[in-house]
């Protein structure tokens, strides 16, 4: 029966060499990426076997093998990848529980993640062969290191398909997970400015103690407590391990059990009264646009992402700076007009999100002022508050309110310049983007470099047209007050134009270029 599910891993494997021959070249590149990593950190290891400070091999080790142990748990429910080994899929074969439960386990085993952590789990037994002893202590921290990660991926991917078997909810962990990534970025930063010759080593150390009493890091641990002679600690973390190993085991039975007699969800069906936006908006062309879009905002995954990085940007720019010991009052300063930057950015392909729908304008003949006007209207929803209320917060922070206009006029012309800039890129240069229903994070190949151009366009345009407007602001805070009321008069003034010609130029384009827009949605 094993022998069978292991055939039936290596056939699904084998099935990602049956595709297209751009697709096969990434499965290989990310494979060949995969061992070379596998085998740098192997080498390293075994360069760590003759490292004089065994303590502080411990903790590092320890530390790393317990973001190892959460990465298996937490990446599957990130991705949301779907489980060609799910065990709803084994149903109806009458299998036993506990059969079934070993075969999935072991056909789990094969796969690129589990084997580069084997090598790399070797490499760690290696960094530990000081002694017979110790040697077999690594040996069995590693297999036990080895069997959580491998449980834990399938229970993630198991529970995930319980949980999140709608596809809003597995975008909704999606978006969240790469929030959660962007967010953790900054702390990366703060581990690589940390001084640890001075003061990193003991908060390693206070760390490494604490993950290793843990079942997630006590099998990384154990081989280091017998290397540095703390025989009775590794014998009690060997036991942690051992338990966790073995609760997760039962945990993961009940979960094939629960699945084998669980059907999947089906999304819930609402009955909603009226129509929405379209209610609440004119009849016209540009209130049914808008009101198109702002259903789009709401709903499409592919608006969220978009969406809910703009917040996070700023967060990554800030911290090293203060990190780096930037002064607060200059850092509230640069949230705003960032996000400005990225709001108005987002615009710049919007056409393309219509996918094949687009043929709807192009026959009826819509007039490209209003597509242009329709489009705008939800991203001057949320920048027109964002700006008023997020300039007004930054320069209380700043605790200096005859700087508000630069604020304001910078701000202001950033957005609208941006909006300008899109309405044009949008209809004159589209690139195929991701197909409504699909996955938000999967990206199309453009067989051009036009999403290149489009998005570099969308970006430094609106920044080239905004240095007037910052070049009178930087002369009000060097001592000039005109400064501010000459950067919120050119700030709005610019801005209003790039609108202006914006939506002209991308009328024009949208009107004379209906069949190329649709041919480029076509090859999306």
């Amino acid at each position: 029966m094993v022998a069978q599910f292991l055939e039936l891993k290596l056939r699904l494997l084998s099935n990602h060499f049956r595709r297209s021959p751009l697709q096969v070249v990434g499965v290989v590149a990310g494979m060949a990426y995969a061992l070379a990593m596998s085998i740098v950190l192997v080498v390293a290891l075994i360069g760590l076997r003759s490292a004089g400070d065994i303590t502080l091999t411990r903790d590092a080790l320890t530390v790393a093998g317990s973001i190892v142990v959460l990465g298996f748990f937490v990446m599957p429910l990130i991705v949301g990848s779907e489980d060609s080994m799910e065990p709803r899929k084994f149903a109806l074969l009458g299998l036993a529980n506990r059969d079934l439960s070993v075969g999935l386990l072991l056909a789990g085993v094969l796969g690129v993640p589990a084997i580069a952590l084997a090598l790399v789990l070797l490499g760690t037994v290696a960094t530990w062969s000081r002694g017979v002893m110790e040697t077999l202590v690594a040996l069995v921290a590693a297999a036990f290191t080895f069997a959580t990660c491998v449980i834990l991926a399938r229970l993630s991917m198991a529970w995930g398909a319980l949980l999140l078997s709608t596809r809003r909810s597995r975008e909704f962990t999606g978006i969240g997970g790469i929030v959660l990534l962007i967010v953790l970025a900054p702390v990366v930063l703060l581990a690589l400015n940390t001084n640890w010759g001075r003061s990193g080593r003991g908060v390693l150390g206070e760390v490494g103690e604490i993950l290793s009493w843990t079942p997630l890091g006590a099998a990384s641990a154990a081989p280091g407590d017998a290397a540095t002679g703390f025989w009775v600690s590794a014998l009690l973390k060997l036991l942690i391990a051992g338990g966790t190993v073995f609760v997760l085991w039962l945990a993961w039975q009940a979960t094939v059990a629960r699945m084998l007699v669980t059907p999947g969800r089906a999304p819930a069906v609402r009955n909603n009264g009226g129509l929405g936006w379209f209610d609440r908006l004119p009849h016209n062309a540009i209130g049914v646009i808008a009101a198109r879009s702002f259903t789009y905002w709401g709903r499409d995954s592919r608006y969220w992402v978009s969406l809910m990085i703009i917040p996070v940007v700023p967060i990554i720019a800030v911290l090293p700076l203060a990190i780096a010991g930037v002064p607060t009052h200059w850092l509230a300063l640069i949230p705003v007009p960032l996000m400005c930057v990225f709001l108005g950015w987002a615009m710049h392909n919007d056409v393309a999100y219509d996918s094949t729908a687009i043929w709807l304008h192009v026959a009826s003949g819509t007039r490209g002022f209003a597509d242009r006007i329709g489009r705008l209207l939800p991203a001057l929803a949320l920048g027109i508050p964002l700006i008023g209320l997020g300039s007004a917060l930054s320069i209380y922070v700043y605790d200096a309110w005859a700087v508000l206009p630069s604020m304001l006029g910078v701000s202001t012309c950033l957005f609208l310049a941006g909006l300008g800039v899109s309405s044009f890129t949008s209809t004159r240069y589209p690139y195929p983007v991701t197909k409504p229903g699909d996955s938000p994070f999967a990206q199309p190949q453009a067989p051009e470099t036009s999403s290149a151009f489009t998005q570099s366009m969308a970006f430094v345009g609106p920044i080239v047209l905004t240095l007037p407007a910052l070049a009178f602001a930087v002369l009000g805070f060097t001592g000039d007050p005109a400064g501010h009321t000459l950067a919120l008069t050119t700030g709005v003034g610019v801005g209003l134009l790039a609108v202006i010609v914006g939506v002209w130029m991308g009328g024009r384009a949208f009107e004379h270029r209906g069949p190329d827009m649709l041919a480029s949605a076509l090859r999306a």
